[in-house]
């Protein structure tokens, strides 16, 4: 399936080019399952045999990043923080999400808005999600795009500049991708069980006496 996947990709780009490219990273962006670490060496490759001009990619991978970016948070600001705040006091308890938390949480946001984006587009994985707490907390879309584009323009650079200088070889940097995915899937894994042993381990483990109360 993958390997489908990767061939549909280098099709839509030796067929369309810049507009190839501009619309996978845009759809990537909203559908992460189609890889950025393919898309954009294998744009880098297709222009290092001089099919493109490598400034030329990257400006179209980051015009696609910025319009997937606007969709997502577009979604997220329609949806809007009233609506999530009212899910969270009827619903959070289930996962353990209380309404202190996300006021904790909005206003660590508001606090770094600029550098969570501008960051956050430089970090697989979280690429794609930081857009979804700006348009939460209705980030100002002018900085929102800003630091969209400054972020994305760093991370697609790097990637594309890879695969020209690789070549043949475009697909290993995947590897070294996939490297600092995993590690931001160990830490995400670690965050969830800190929030899970705090908020649901613990406090039983206090009530029935085994552990000091964390109150």
């Amino acid at each position: 399936m993958l390997g489908d996947l990767v061939q549909w990709v280098e099709d839509v780009i030796s067929a369309i080019g810049y507009v190839g490219v501009a619309f996978l990273v845009a759809l990537e962006n909203v559908f992460p399952p189609i890889p950025s670490e393919v898309v954009l060496p294998f744009a880098g490759f297709y222009a290092g045999k001089g099919e493109a001009s490598v400034v030329g990619m990257i400006l179209a991978a980051t015009a696609g990043s910025l319009v997937g970016a606007w969709i997502l948070y577009g979604l997220a600001a329609w949806i809007g923080p009233e609506r999530l705040r009212r899910f969270v006091v009827a619903r959070g308890r289930w996962v353990g999400v209380k309404e202190r938390d996300l006021d904790r949480s909005e206003a660590w946001f508001d606090k770094r808005a600029n550098a969570a984006v501008l960051l956050g587009r430089c970090v697989p994985l979280v690429r794609s999600v930081v857009s979804i707490p700006a348009g939460f907390r209705r980030m100002p879309l002018v900085p929102f795009t800003i630091c969209t584009v400054i972020g994305s323009l760093i991370w697609n650079t790097a990637l594309i500049g890879a695969g020209a200088i690789l070549g043949n070889r475009w697909e290993e940097v995947g590897n070294v991708v996939g490297i600092f995915q995993w590690l931001v899937i160990l830490a995400v894994v670690a965050a969830v069980g800190w929030f899970a042993w705090t908020r649901f381990l613990r406090p039983r483990l206090a009530k029935a006496g085994d552990l000091p109360d964390p109150e």
